[in-house]
């Protein structure tokens, strides 16, 4: 299975104040995004995964990717270079 461009939009809760997140990421289905998530945010901000609410994940097509770094991976043509 190929790996397909997801973008996932969310909020975590952290010491009484809400941040919000917007994450690309390449994986073969939603649950694999879902979990990949939850997994980054916990690590990375110490967020307990109850505390992280994930409104919408949807798969986009890879010239619509804003991160640079997947766009150059994909070897999508940036309109920055």
């Amino acid at each position: 299975m190929s790996q397909r461009v997801w973008r996932a939009d969310g909020n975590y809760r952290k010491k009484g104040r809400t941040f919000v997140f917007t994450k690309e990421l390449l994986a073969d289905k939603e649950s694999h995004v879902r979990e990949r998530l939850l997994s980054e945010l916990g690590s990375r901000h110490r967020v307990p995964r109850r505390d992280i609410t994930i409104k919408e994940i949807k798969e986009i097509k890879p010239e619509e990717l804003q991160s640079l770094e997947l766009r150059n991976l994909l070897g999508v043509e940036s309109e920055f270079e």
